[in-house]
């Protein structure tokens, strides 16, 4: 607060009470621009892994706006993959169950990174292991490699003993996006359901 020269009581009084009210008017927008806690990197207003438009296990055209309203966690793996995958989508699972009645504001979605041998009929029955809500999501070849630069996301095929035994080596987190179909965050593989779901209960307040 400042004084002028010259003012009389009442004029200091009533900018003294102009002041007070622009400070606490500033102070309360502070407040609901705090910056959240998360565990997971935070990633909001990074510019990649913005959006996708793939097609889900049942047919269906897919893309982030589909799914407005839930907070959304998209894993990159494949159906085949011994150990990253069955873990990740596992707890994804968990972090369901930990969500209580929020759970269903949940949508976890698996995008195959090996369309050759990952057809819808085999990912429906892979997702129907771990929860009938989540959805897998395959496109062509030559789409998966743009979308995947997009996502900064690595695939590689290994081959194996036959042609059809190979495995595939790709990265193992999982990007996390808020209720407006924003991307928010990106949780490492390993980092645990309780972690991830005391985010995703941060973006749901």
């Amino acid at each position: 607060m400042f004084y002028k020269t010259g003012m009389n009581k009442r004029q200091a009084l009533q900018s003294l009470a102009r002041w007070s009210l622009l400070a606490g008017s500033a102070g309360l927008l502070a407040c609901s621009e705090k910056k959240l806690n998360f565990v997971s990197i935070d990633l909001t207003g990074a510019d990649y892994a913005l959006d996708f438009t793939m097609t889900d296990h049942n047919g269906q055209a897919r893309s982030i706006k589909d799914f407005a309203g839930k907070v959304v966690v998209l894993f990159f793996g494949y159906t085949q993959c011994p150990d990253v995958c069955p873990t990740s989508m596992a707890e994804l699972a968990e972090v369901k169950r930990l969500l209580g009645k929020d759970g269903e504001r949940l949508q976890g979605l698996f995008v195959t990174v090996d369309p050759a041998r990952d057809t819808p009929e085999v990912l429906k029955a892979y997702m129907t292991n771990f929860d009938p809500s989540f959805l897998a999501l395959y496109t062509t070849p030559d789409k998966l490699e743009a979308i995947a630069k997009d996502y900064k996301v690595y695939y590689k095929k290994v081959d194996g003993k036959t042609a059809t035994s190979y495995t595939m080596d790709h990265s193992a987190g999982s990007y996390v996006y808020d209720t407006q179909g924003k991307l928010r965050l990106y949780t490492r593989y390993g980092t645990g359901a309780p972690a991830l779901a005391a985010d995703i209960k941060l973006l749901l307040q």
